[in-house]
């Protein structure tokens, strides 16, 4: 794997990778406190559809972020957790979070400009 950030498998690209999908970051944040069930994660994450929900899992899972575990009281049904290299990026999401707390205002005024200077919405 290379460190050059441009290529497909460098691994820079590939946490970026990982952080760019908003839900991934939103459900990570939420597993910070301990392992949830799905649908107590749908109501601490507003927004976000059961279908989301379960995609994000599915990737976060795939990429080895957080576990699923199956209880045996069926009611129960299954749970989510973070595993240690989930943990790990506790550390960038809180850090980009409070980049955004204190550079929101700045970005919604540059948008509010741009819209103002006939710039309506975001280049592609």
């Amino acid at each position: 794997m290379t460190t050059d950030a441009f290529l497909a498998d460098c691994r820079a690209r590939l946490a970026f990778d990982l952080l760019s999908n908003t839900w991934n970051a939103v459900v990570l944040w939420a597993l910070r406190d301990g392992p949830r069930r799905p649908v107590e994660l749908r109501e601490r994450i507003g927004g976000i559809s059961s279908k989301v929900l379960t995609e994000t899992l599915r990737r976060l899972r795939f990429n080895g972020l957080i576990d699923r575990r199956t209880h045996p009281d069926a009611r129960a049904g299954v749970e989510y957790e973070l595993t240690p290299l989930g943990r790990t990026l506790l550390t960038p999401i809180d850090a980009v979070g409070a980049w955004a707390f204190a550079h929101g205002d700045e970005v919604m005024a540059a948008q509010e400009a741009a819209c103002t200077h006939g710039r309506s919405s975001p280049p592609r």
